[in-house]
């Protein structure tokens, strides 16, 4: 059994939102508050609470990753407990998860403006982030730690085999501007696009196979650096490994391979699911000498399916048609290879695969309002009772 796949290392986006569910674009004055001045990251021992690009969203982490998946549970319910205090006592607000905010208004959105903000200057003079690729999305990203470098390039070409899937299970984004959108998972929608100035930022989304850390190096961080430079970016801030977007990255400076393609779910719960899933999964692939690796090409037009239409999206993949079946499949894996602590989340996994994901619940209940109300009420009360599910940390019908 790999030992890379002994702890997790969580990060979610949430908004902070006024009773309206309004995005408040204060989480600078929230930091403010609870540390005394404006700083991008506060530590508050076992967790950590931050800034993102966006002045209304925050990022909450753990201290250090964890290896017991109710650890991870209790540890950042425990953190959004601690600043849904502050943000009610102090401003009568909120947090709210998933891939995006249902009725933000781009033009409504502040940048943040303090430390690091040359970073986002320097990004505005190359990409237009006034759109909803920059503006409006929201992920959990989980970091696997890898101990050397055979381990980091398995576990890199096998996250890619499976990353064109996880959408179908973690779609969370059906509606933007108060409108449902044309795909199962609008932050990707827009994401495949936000860095079309430097496509070599992003790529095809879906990493490339690679052998070493020299040959990823070539393809991504070197690639990018060098059209960046044909554009004048500033290399002291742009030239970094951590511009790299795509569904995976290596991170050099915490020795872990970071998954960015899922959306931030409803809940914490929900989060430490899908991450009990993805490391099952991917225990039993990398100790499956038979497990098929498919052609970069045909991951990629997968995964393009799958952003458009979700568990029903027709897909190339010898153990199904369609990512529902593949899902199922994975889901086998998963069970096969989980821990006892890992398989009490499983579960719910697979009643996402069963019935639909969080972009599919969510049209359903929307769709159930409307008969009662008008359409801009619907998207309220149900994004209402699904900012209620983080504040109880409970997963949502």
């Amino acid at each position: 059994m790999y030992g890379t796949l002994q702890v997790l290392g969580p990060e979610h986006e949430f908004s902070v939102v006024d009773e309206k569910l309004q995005p408040l674009p204060i989480v600078d004055k929230v930091i403010k508050g609870v540390y005394g001045r404006i700083v991008n990251n506060v530590d508050f021992g076992e967790f950590s609470f931050g800034k993102e690009l966006q002045a209304h969203v925050a990022e909450f982490k753990g201290s250090s990753p964890f290896s017991s998946p109710q650890m991870f549970e209790e540890t950042i319910s425990e953190a959004v407990d601690t600043i849904l205090g502050f943000l009610e006592k102090r401003y009568r607000a909120r947090l709210l998860g998933l891939g995006m905010h249902p009725s933000l208004r781009l033009e409504e959105v502040r940048v943040w403006s303090h430390r690091d903000r040359r970073i986002y200057e320097a990004l505005s003079k190359i990409f237009d982030l006034n759109q909803h690729g920059w503006l409006n999305i929201q992920s959990f990203q989980l970091n696997l730690p890898f101990k050397n470098l055979n381990e980091a390039v398995r576990l890199y070409n096998s996250i890619a085999n499976i990353l064109p899937y996880l959408p179908a299970v973690a779609a969370s984004s059906p509606i933007y501007e108060s409108k449902i959108g044309r795909f199962v998972d609008n932050r990707l929608r827009f994401y495949l696009v936000n860095q079309s100035e430097v496509p070599s930022i992003t790529g095809d989304i879906i990493p490339e196979y690679v052998n070493s850390f020299e040959e990823y190096e070539k393809i991504t961080v070197n690639r990018y650096s060098e059209d960046l430079a044909k554009l004048n970016a500033p290399r002291c801030l742009l030239h970094k490994e951590w511009l790299n977007s795509r569904g995976a990255v290596i991170r050099f400076d915490r020795k872990a391979i970071e998954i960015r393609i899922l959306d931030e779910q409803e809940c914490v719960k929900s989060d430490v699911a899908l991450s009990c899933f993805i490391r099952a999964v991917l225990r039993g692939i990398m100790n499956d000498n038979e497990y098929p690796y498919l052609p970069h090409k045909i991951l990629v037009e997968n995964l393009n399916h799958v952003v458009r239409h979700g568990l029903e999206a027709h897909v190339q993949h010898p153990k199904g048609k369609t990512a529902r079946q593949v899902c199922c499949h994975l889901m086998k894996i998963a069970s096969k290879n989980a821990t006892k602590e890992e398989k009490q989340y499983l579960p719910m996994i697979k009643k996402r695969i069963d019935v639909g994901n969080l972009s599919n619940i969510i049209l359903r209940e929307v769709a159930k309002k409307i008969q009662k109300t008008d359409f801009d009420e619907a998207i309220f009360r149900v994004y209402s009772s699904l900012a209620d599910c983080l504040e109880k940390n409970q997963v949502y019908a």
